[in-house]
């Protein structure tokens, strides 16, 4: 990739700090500046290359005008993760060079500290705070190739040197599998190392990603992607082949979606994998999620939810028949909450049935049933099957459509106990997503119990420090001044153990009971703000709330809060 155009302003200031500070005289940087337009190289390069100066003088000088401190790279060790803040081309085009991290402070050689647009281009891409500090434009060239060479040598190295990992596939060699060849292909221990690494480090997915000169590695770790180390974008073609017949999918098949499964054994244990692959421009993208059993707290208690809503959701759980629903976008831990549901009124007197797309987990004591919709196994089908297997309770891994929205209620209104998810922002739209899906609102409000409205936030590791409280902010979830001055916040600071501060997540829940003030608001056809209010007024906790409320207690950052959870108002 080109590097950034030079600039003759950096130049001429360059000759002026050299001039002021006596390091030469103007007859000499002139003569230098000459050569350095004709050759089109910058003025620092020539001074260094035909000792008009030393590297260290020409540093000192620029060090002291700018007040910030210089760098020995070719004394400096630069860790992998840092360099991860960067791709190679990225620190190639703007000639600079992540050195360290501190929470949110990365350490960066530069070697025109006056381009101001350029820093604040690394700030966004990076996400961090600079602390800039003073090198030549040749030694971090030379600093940055060492660096980035190191890592993909150490990669490479991984990657060779990896013949028996702690992973063993749970599939019996086919016909199609013998012609790949997996024993001698790289691309089977390549994926081997990815998932191994990728669970290792606690992942939820893992990102393939066709790039038109490299493969993009990255994996999702407290609900933020990572990026990391990548294999050459050679082996790409073979590194998907091998996860389709993992995921017994047509290797043959380039053009079109497919979507698949495996399970694999690490460290003595089953892990279940769901593969999606998707072609795009420069190749298919493969994402992995990993279905790790080990990780599952299947118990309420353990699940950190504010009082009231542990006891909006116990009560609706009590119940005989009722529909219960836990709303979220993908990934915040809906299914969780369910199973874990699921677990606490289980007894042997009762006959528990689960339709799924597909089983995420499976749990003993219940009837578990995937649909396969191209065998007609569709959720609304595999519930009319379910409704003459004499259930008590039912859970539907997702009401997508009218009619198995339909079939719901009416198995919650003969005598059933129904648990579902849908795909709504918070507790109160979804009452009015469910009559705008065609539903009378008499159905609607005769049958919901309690709507859940959930959102994952990652917790602050112990090495947090205190911050200010967002006064404006806080007092428009409805915090008073009084109990504002008696918060003490955090926010992530950073050290070994953790994320940028980050270690793990817990879930935030937002309950709505559907009590008679609110039937009687769902009858009148009210909008979701006027239940919502009504709710708040009730005594419901909002997601925003909630999330401040954890934050006052130290589990996690006001920031996160506000990125996950969205206004009240």
């Amino acid at each position: 990739m080109a590097k950034l155009r030079r600039s003759s302003k950096y130049d001429k200031r360059v000759r002026s700090i050299l001039i002021k500070h006596g390091c030469l005289e103007s007859e000499e940087v002139d003569e230098a500046l000459t050569a350095a337009r004709a050759e089109g190289a910058s003025l620092t390069e020539i001074l260094v290359s035909r000792k008009f100066t030393t590297e260290r003088k020409l540093l000192r000088a620029i060090s002291r005008e700018m007040k910030l401190p210089p760098i020995d790279l070719a004394r400096v060790s630069v860790e992998e993760d840092v360099l991860e803040f960067l791709s190679k081309d990225d620190a190639e085009m703007y000639n600079v060079l992540p050195i360290s991290r501190l929470g949110d402070i990365l350490t960066l050689a530069v070697h025109n500290p006056f381009d101001i647009l350029k820093l604040d281009d690394l700030r966004l891409m990076t996400g961090c705070e600079l602390r800039p500090v003073l090198s030549t434009e040749a030694s971090i060239q030379t600093a940055i190739k060492r660096a980035y060479d190191k890592s993909a040598k150490r990669m490479s190295e991984i990657y060779d040197q990896l013949v028996d990992p702690d992973v063993e596939d749970e599939f019996e060699a086919d016909d199609a599998e013998e012609e790949f060849d997996p024993d001698s292909s790289p691309a089977v221990k390549i994926v081997r190392l990815i998932i191994f690494q990728g669970i290792k480090e606690g992942c939820s997915d893992i990102h393939i990603e066709a790039e038109e000169k490299r493969i993009r590695l990255r994996t999702r770790i407290d609900g933020v992607l990572v990026e990391k180390p990548a294999p050459p974008k050679s082996l790409n073609s073979a590194i998907v082949s091998r996860i389709k017949i993992l995921s017994n999918l047509d290797i043959a098949e380039r053009r079109v979606p497919q979507d698949g499964k495996f399970q694999m054994r690490v460290e003595g244990r089953k892990v279940d994998f769901r593969v999606s692959i998707l072609p795009t421009v420069h190749g298919e993208k493969v994402v992995l999620r990993i279905l790790d059993s080990s990780n599952l707290k299947l118990s309420l208690d353990t699940l950190g939810f504010e009082p009231k809503c542990m006891n909006d959701l116990s009560s609706a759980l009590a119940e005989p028949w009722g529909m219960i629903l836990v709303t979220g976008p993908t990934g915040s831990g809906k299914t969780t909450t369910l199973y874990s549901s699921l677990q606490s009124i289980i007894t042997p007197e009762e006959n528990i049935v689960t339709v799924e797309d597909p089983i995420e987990y499976q749990i003993a004591g219940i009837n578990q049933v995937p649909i396969n919709p191209k065998r007609g196994l569709t959720f609304a089908a595999a519930l009319r099957s379910i409704l003459r297997q004499d259930p008590d309770k039912i859970m539907v891994g997702e009401i997508r459509d009218r009619e198995t929205l339909e079939i719901a209620i009416k198995a919650a209104l003969t005598g059933h106990l129904v648990l579902s998810t849908l795909h709504t922002n918070d507790a109160a739209s979804t009452i009015t997503r469910m009559v705008d899906m065609g539903v009378d609102p008499f159905m609607v409000a005769s049958t919901t119990k309690v709507v859940c409205a959930q959102r994952l936030t990652r917790r602050l590791c112990g090495c947090k420090s205190p911050a200010d409280p967002p006064k404006a902010r806080l007092t428009k979830v409805g915090f008073s001044e009084e109990d504002i001055a008696t918060m003490t916040l955090f926010k992530p600071k950073g050290c070994s153990r953790c994320k940028n501060g980050y270690r793990g997540r817990f879930a935030l829940l937002e309950t709505l009971a559907v009590t008679d003030r609110i039937q009687r608001l769902i009858l009148d056809g009210a909008q979701g703000l006027d239940i919502k209010t009504a709710g708040i007024e009730e005594g419901m906790l909002t997601l925003r709330r909630i999330g401040v409320l954890n934050a006052a207690r130290g589990n996690t950052s006001i920031e996160e809060v506000l990125r996950v959870t969205a206004a009240d108002a």
